[in-house]
């Protein structure tokens, strides 16, 4: 996939202006879930209940340079510990600021010394059908992976009964696992979808 990358003049563009300002941008995000539900056999016996932790992973955007990063809701839901890995493989206990399962989006905050690089939001609406976007994702704690497409369809209405759009980009970029929660950016470099 990165052959086709490098031969397409557009995405070619970008990967000579900014590649490191998109990748490290793109961050890993672990969550940890406590449960309290689950049933071992011990406890029958001995009376005792485990409580196991879920990992789960996914991948973020820093958004500001002072550490707010979007990810999807699903990413993060019923996280009682996130932990966030940049691209320089810095950790950081992520805080969770705010989710919108509907719309499946998360925000959450990190606090570093210095300033993070980010990504700038693009206009989502002006993208076109046929318009070249990379996907970027950093997915099982890995160095961020590319994979390239272009626009397929916008606005698609997924819910026959309401009779609305939602603000979907359809793209053929290959989200690879892990990749939930990465960016989805335009020629310019600029975040135009999670």
């Amino acid at each position: 996939m990165l052959t086709i990358l490098v031969e397409h003049p557009l995405l070619h563009r970008i990967l000579l202006r900014q590649p490191e300002k998109a990748f490290d941008a793109v961050v890993h995000v672990k969550n940890t879930t406590t449960t309290n539900d689950s049933y071992s056999p011990l406890s029958y016996f001995y009376g005792q209940r485990s409580t196991p932790n879920r990992i789960g992973t996914g991948s973020g955007v820093i958004v500001s340079p002072d550490g707010y990063i979007i990810t999807n809701n699903h990413v993060i839901e019923g996280a009682t510990k996130i932990e966030v890995t940049t691209n320089n493989n810095v950790r950081y206990t992520a805080n969770l600021v705010g989710t919108d399962p509907y719309t499946d989006i998360a925000v959450l905050k990190i606090t570093a010394d210095e300033n993070l690089p980010y990504l700038y939001f693009g206009n989502s609406a002006t993208t076109q059908i046929g318009e070249w976007v990379l996907a970027i994702g950093n997915p099982f704690n890995l160095n961020s992976t590319v994979t390239a497409g272009i626009i397929s369809a916008k606005a698609r209405d997924l819910n026959t009964r309401d009779d609305k759009n939602q603000s979907f980009l359809q793209t053929d970029a290959a989200v690879n696992p892990g990749n939930s929660g990465g960016a989805l950016v335009n020629t310019a470099g600029e975040l135009i979808g999670i």
